[in-house]
């Protein structure tokens, strides 16, 4: 399958489709919502809904993508990128924490890699978004601190995926395999602490 057919017609209702499509694919997961609920709670017909999206692949895809690119938007509005490194990718960590550990965040990787296998598209599609929102968010911000002598990063992609994958250390796996259902916010503050910890033995000036 694959989960590029053109362009996606966009109108009025398109935007109910998406907060339809968020709530039933969270409730019920990517193979467990139906097209019916999803119209019945955007709103819509489904002649509607298949006008804007033709397969329920491309709908949970830009689902995933819109949400991802909000979550960017918020984090680069919370981030001054002339804060020194640590203020700054203290911030940036506690937003990656707080998308990765948030509902919608645990169920769209749970049902990718539920899906992964009969849709290798849905997986590919969701990782260029994250990655793509990841290097421009973070990317701004290496370029600036490196021209102001504060960082030293050759590499600022490597860079962006290293921090990423140290912010999930510990408690993101154990909350993706159900070792543990909550978390606080001191747990939190650990993780974020040690990977700028890390990334700063790496990469500060």
């Amino acid at each position: 399958m694959n989960v590029h057919s053109g362009p996606i017609k966009k109108g009025r209702k398109y935007d109910h489709v998406l907060n339809g499509a968020r709530e039933i694919f969270l409730r019920d997961g990517f193979e467990g919502a139906s097209v019916d609920a999803i119209a019945k709670a955007a709103g819509v017909s489904k002649a509607t809904l298949y006008s804007y999206f033709s397969e329920k692949s491309i709908l949970f895809i830009e689902v995933a993508r819109t949400e991802c690119s909000r979550q960017a938007d918020h984090a680069m509005a919370d981030l001054d990128l002339s804060a020194p490194p640590r203020e700054v990718m203290s911030r940036a960590g506690h937003h990656m924490m707080e998308f990765l550990l948030s509902d919608f965040g645990q169920q769209t990787f749970r049902t990718l890699i539920a899906e992964s296998a009969r849709f290798p598209d849905l997986g590919r599609e969701f990782y260029m978004s994250i990655h793509e929102r990841v290097q421009e968010t973070m990317g701004t911000y290496f370029d600036r601190a490196n021209a102001r002598g504060e960082l030293k990063i050759d590499d600022p992609e490597l860079a962006a995926d290293q921090f990423h994958e140290l912010c999930k250390a510990s408690l993101w796996p154990r909350i993706m395999f159900h070792v543990q259902d909550s978390y606080t916010e001191a747990e939190v503050d650990r993780i974020v602490d040690a990977a700028v910890d890390m990334f700063m033995a790496r990469y500060g000036a």
